[in-house]
């Protein structure tokens, strides 16, 4: 009874937004200052890996990888010495007009190697003990043979410009639609032990990316928002530390991506001018 209680209060709530709302508003954000904070899932393409070091040369060919996100708890989605363990995203950003912005960020992803598929090999191993785990020109990714992740994570630092146009402009919400691109650098924190040298796991510049995206948001009050996302891009990591960093032994890859974003957040708008359905109600269109 109280769960249809409260589904009967939301549907009611909706029904008044919608009655007393516009279609397609302009909207007025020039000056305001946004910033959130999110959860991502996101999903990889199959990709080549080329590994190099003084007594090995070698590609795999084809990689399967995929992400790794936390199982929700709250102490740890929350929590505040937990909040980054999940694959999270954090967001700056500044309206120059009412339509456009430019914001600074952070995707926090999750990219993992699928462990014991098979793979296409090129190239070679000086140490027989591993060279000989290649048969036909193809090795099994066990881990002895190789552990290979970024989750720490694959860390997209980012700038994108957005563009914003209003869909429903209401009494308790407006509804806007967003897209954008963005440009940035790849600092990921790789766990990899390759043929058993030890584990390195260490924060390091590796490489690019650059991503296309769209979105809509509920703004409540013009104070507070709700947004969810949808993001591809590509990604080219030609120096991934693989070893100490002391160490010459790199990898690199590159490889496309798609991810979905959810994120709440604030917005502060810092122009004297206000939108008039913050001061008055807006009129029924009908």
């Amino acid at each position: 009874m109280n769960k249809a209680r409260h589904h009967i209060w939301l549907f009611l709530l909706l029904v008044a937004s919608m009655a007393h709302a516009q279609w397609f508003p302009d909207v007025q954000r020039k000056g305001d200052i946004y910033g959130g904070w999110g959860w991502n899932r996101a999903a990889y393409t199959n990709s080549d890996i080329h590994f190099h070091g003084d007594d090995y040369d070698f590609t795999l060919n084809d990689v399967h990888a995929k992400d790794r996100q936390t199982p929700f708890k709250a102490e740890t989605y929350f929590g505040l010495k937990t909040v980054t363990i999940p694959q999270t995203n954090i967001k700056l950003g500044y309206f120059i007009n009412d339509h456009l912005a430019i914001t600074l960020g952070v995707d926090h992803m999750k990219y993992v190697m699928v462990q014991y598929q098979t793979v296409a090999f090129e190239g070679s191993i000086d140490d027989t003990t591993y060279m000989n785990m290649v048969s036909d020109n193809q090795v099994t990714l066990t881990p002895r043979f190789l552990t290979y992740e970024h989750t720490d994570g694959l860390n997209y630092l980012l700038s994108e410009i957005e563009y914003y146009a209003g869909i429903r402009e209401g009494r308790f919400f407006d509804l806007n639609v967003y897209g954008g691109f963005g440009i940035g650098a790849i600092m990921p924190k790789s766990n990899v032990k390759l043929m058993g040298y030890p584990r390195n796991d260490a924060f390091h510049l590796a490489g690019f990316g650059t991503n296309v995206k769209a979105g809509i948001e509920f703004l409540f009050g013009n104070h507070f928002y709700v947004r969810g996302e949808a993001k591809a891009g590509y990604i080219n990591m030609p120096s991934i530390v693989t070893r100490m960093a002391s160490i010459d032994d790199r990898a690199s890859q590159q490889f496309g991506f798609a991810a979905v974003n959810m994120m709440i957040g604030f917005n502060i708008p810092t122009s004297k001018q206000q939108r008039i359905s913050n001061e008055n109600p807006i009129p029924s269109s009908n």
